[in-house]
């Protein structure tokens, strides 16, 4: 059966409706060292499904993350650019989830997650405010869609000079405390296929039944590949305009086995809270009808 493992959380600075969790940083445990950028032709050629996030380039489009490098420990702002098949600025994108660009910002041993939201100048330049990060290697994903055109989702890398240390992936654990609130995930990641997970949000046992609408949906995940960090789309299944939780579902699909992060966006009173979790993908012969949770099996969270 899939698990979860939980995070330990810790929601420092909220900004544009995302946060950057954890304490410390360094290289995934099961990758590590440098990390170069590549187009998706270069890696697989023009016709493969490479998932999205580990290309630089792909369908004619390009990421150019002007800030490379940031420094430790201070908040910092990130510049970056889409180039288009014809080599200017794109200037007009498609509104998705409210937004024409999510920025998402995650450490390589999958320990520290930001979505922020740029805002572009008039020459096609998006500009952001990241909080404090520790020392480490982070991939940047740029989540958009051109104007009329398929969403596309471009990855670079970022540094955070200094000494890290990396931390392992969590225990499994089905639920998560998150600023006072409990969140729960329900299902099971069937490599292949399309998977129902339920998150359930609650606090000092009362179910949250007045979730704030974030993001066009009464929450937001985000799935990440443990190892190449490929970025997963997830879509959420129930309308803003319907009940207000506690539980919100989304349709998550994962191209192979292995284990996943999995970052729940969700806003309440005002306030947007982030909660994470360790999700391992089954093969399609092993999935369970009817199962009830996502943490089982074995007690470790090896491979």
């Amino acid at each position: 059966m899939a698990r979860l493992g939980a995070y330990g959380v810790i929601l420092g600075l909220a900004l544009g409706g995302g946060a950057l969790v954890g304490a410390t940083v360094g290289p995934s445990s099961s990758g590590g060292g440098d990390h170069t950028e590549m187009d998706d032709e270069a890696v697989a050629g023009p016709s493969s499904e490479l998932p999205d996030g580990l290309a630089v380039s792909r369908n004619g489009y390009t990421l150019n993350l002007r800030t490379a490098t940031v420094v430790a420990g201070v908040p910092a702002t990130l510049e970056l650019g889409i180039v288009a098949p014809d080599g200017t600025a794109l200037m007009d994108y498609g509104v998705e989830h409210d937004k024409e660009l999510h920025l998402i910002v995650v450490s390589r041993d999958l320990a520290h997650f930001a979505h922020v939201h740029p805002t572009r100048d008039g020459d096609g330049v998006w500009l952001v405010e990241v909080p404090a990060m520790a020392p480490g290697s982070y991939r940047v994903f740029a989540d958009f869609v051109p104007a009329g055109g398929a969403g596309l989702t471009l990855g670079a890398d970022l540094t955070v000079p200094g000494d890290s240390t990396p931390v392992p992936l969590p225990a499994p654990a089905d639920e998560v405390a998150v600023d006072g609130y409990d969140v729960a995930f329900d299902g099971q990641l069937v490599a292949g296929t399309e998977s129902d997970v339920t998150v359930t949000v609650s606090r000092a046992g009362v179910p949250v039944t007045d979730l704030d609408p974030y993001l066009g949906a009464l929450g937001h995940l985000v799935a990440i590949r443990d190892g190449d960090l490929a970025y997963l789309h997830v879509h959420p299944l129930d309308a803003t305009d319907g009940p207000a939780g506690p539980a919100v579902r989304f349709a998550v699909e994962v191209p192979t086995t292995g284990e996943y992060g999995l970052y729940f966006d969700f806003s309440h009173d005002g306030t947007v809270r982030t909660a994470a979790v360790t999700a391992q993908a089954v093969p399609a012969g092993d999935a369970t009808d009817g199962a009830e949770g996502l943490s089982g099996g074995d007690d470790g969270h090896g491979g």
